[in-house]
């Protein structure tokens, strides 16, 4: 496979323009005037951001790459699904004051937001992985598949458990529906939290395998009838159903991956990471810590692996921030050094999975050629 280009701007400014103006030019140079949007819904995939945290994109970002689809005629909206895990964005209602408070409505960002998996987190639809090895067939919001354009906005920053979060991270898990992120976490089946329980049997009217059954009023899951769906726990507005089995991040990694290739295959799309703001841990995370690397820049590309591959390229080369989890983590007596940021700020995470797994499957190249813009 011949390289992919990756089109990089850094975040410096003269007198009389602006970072909007700057990524706008970069999206138009990269090649985003190419794709027919005329007439035609375009999701723009990117996080609102949990509430608390302060690393998540600026929503005038968002408005910038909206105003470039209208001007191509294209019908935008802004989206993401429901967080498996408990938090502000676990149900659609939620979701969206979460995105609203954050500063993510109409007018900032000239576009409607809708959340791809629906009210509970259970909209789905099923798509066939090309070349899928752990999943084949992915469980994606249904908005998202509705649309005829692909566009991810991610903030590209590190991560617990995958290492870092870029294009891939924000494609895959972010448009997993509930049941899509928990076949992506794990592969075990749900099981519950009898405390939590309230009997009001709604994930058992969910269950397509008769698996649930009510004792004294709690909520039992036949683990031989089960068959690990995971619709349960996205029915459950208590936080009752949960998975006890997660997998290992290399596992995670690819097959995260693999839910990627099912949101993008068959379909125009268009990638951009902002490399800023880089926090150790992902904006799922309800605050975030001081930044382990310095602001680097913008990046777009039609090919979503060569691009989070050159945004990891860009971090690695980058010196450590000081008084960050990296520095700290350096800096101690013990630690094993590992010459890579990610893991000597995360040490458990196998982020390179995702990257040659993607590849392997047909996503795009980590061989790129990166052209850069004034």
């Amino acid at each position: 496979m011949d390289k992919s280009k990756v089109y990089f701007t850094d975040f410096r400014v003269g007198l009389g323009t602006n970072l909007l103006q700057k990524l706008q030019k970069l999206c138009k140079v990269a090649g985003i005037k190419n794709i027919d949007m005329d007439g035609k819904f375009v999701a723009i995939k990117m996080h609102f951001g949990e509430l608390g945290n302060m690393a998540f994109l600026r929503p005038n970002y968002a408005k910038a790459i909206a105003d470039l689809v209208k001007e191509q005629g294209g019908l935008p909206f802004l989206t993401d699904c429901n967080t498996l895990y408990p938090g502000s964005r676990k149900h659609a209602l939620e979701h969206m004051d979460c995105a609203n408070i954050n500063g993510f409505n109409t007018t900032t960002t000239g576009c409607q937001i809708i959340i791809g998996d629906g009210l509970r987190g259970t909209d789905e639809v099923s798509i066939p992985v090309k070349n899928g090895e752990y999943v084949k067939e992915a469980k994606i919001g249904r908005a998202i598949m509705d649309a005829d354009v692909f566009i991810s906005l991610a903030h590209f920053k590190g991560h617990e458990m995958t290492g870092f979060g870029g294009a891939i991270k924000n494609i895959g898990m972010g448009c997993g529906s509930r049941a899509g992120k928990m076949e992506q976490h794990s592969s075990g089946k749900p099981d519950i939290h009898e405390e939590l329980c309230r009997g009001c049997r709604r994930c058992g009217r969910e269950c397509g395998s008769n698996a649930i059954t009510y004792e004294n009023n709690k909520a039992k899951i036949n683990q031989d009838l089960c068959k690990g769906c995971g619709r349960c726990i996205g029915a459950c507005a208590y936080d009752a159903v949960y998975n006890p089995q997660w997998d290992a991040g290399d596992l995670l990694d690819r097959k995260m991956a693999e839910y990627a290739q099912a949101v993008c295959q068959n379909r125009p799309c268009f990638h951009i990471n902002l490399a800023m703001d880089i926090s150790p841990n992902c904006d799922c995370h309800g605050e975030n810590d001081a930044a382990i690397l310095p602001n680097i820049g913008m990046f777009a590309s039609f090919d979503p692996v060569a691009l989070d591959q050159a945004c990891v390229d860009a971090c690695q080369q980058q010196e450590p921030m000081p008084n960050s989890q990296l520095s700290d983590n350096l800096a101690k007596p013990d630690w094993e050094h590992y010459h890579d940021h990610f893991m000597d700020s995360n040490p458990n995470v196998h982020w390179k999975e995702t990257l040659e797994h993607a590849e392997k499957i047909g996503m795009g190249t980590r061989e790129y050629e990166l052209v850069k813009l004034k």
